[in-house]
């Protein structure tokens, strides 16, 4: 069995958060105004298994200067969003973008 500290395991997935949070910052760098505007008012909800890392919510917080919140449920926020898409099918092939 191998057994990893918090600070190994910290510094092994580091280079990945900051590829996350780098992406999430330029997402809100290319954000029009109006957008932003909402964002920054109701902050940043992290959906997904990664975004239960401890204190990632925290970390993201400090790095964007946009408060950052875990969904209830994150790790079955997916499926659920899947769910809607699907049932909505149509609606949602016209609300995508095609570059």
């Amino acid at each position: 069995m191998i057994t990893l500290t918090r600070s190994e395991t910290a510094e092994a997935i580091a280079p990945v958060l900051q590829q996350i949070i780098g992406a999430v910052k330029a997402v809100l760098e290319d954000t029009p105004p109006e957008l932003a505007a909402d964002i920054i008012d109701k902050g940043i909800v992290m959906a997904g298994g990664t975004s239960l890392l401890t204190n990632l919510d925290a970390l993201m917080t400090q790095m964007t200067g946009v408060v950052c919140h875990v969904a209830d449920e994150p790790l079955l926020c997916v499926v659920r969003g899947t769910g809607v898409a699907l049932e909505n099918i149509e609606l949602y092939k016209r609300s995508v973008s095609r570059r």
